[in-house]
């Protein structure tokens, strides 16, 4: 598909949306409030869990024993 295709679509879609008749969805209704309420708590426990991931691969590790033994010239304090 070429770019000017893809941006025809993009325009046409809305179009296309509004065509279509209002009761053409089937089973569909209001979520229930226990529903929306697991819906919405999923989600944070989701997104909890993924920042946690996240900082814990992210932390920096403190690496005892690699420290080397040179003295470099703009290092006063290391002798």
């Amino acid at each position: 598909m070429a770019p000017q295709d893809r941006l025809l679509f993009l325009l046409l879609l809305p179009v296309v949306a509004s065509q279509t008749p209002a009761g053409s969805c089937s089973g569909c209704g209001p979520l229930s409030l226990p529903l929306l309420a697991g819906l919405v708590a999923a989600d944070a426990v989701m997104s909890l869990l993924i920042v946690g991931v996240v900082f814990a691969c992210m932390r920096p590790r403190n690496r005892q024993g690699q420290e080397d033994n040179r003295v470099y010239i703009n290092m006063p304090g290391r002798r």
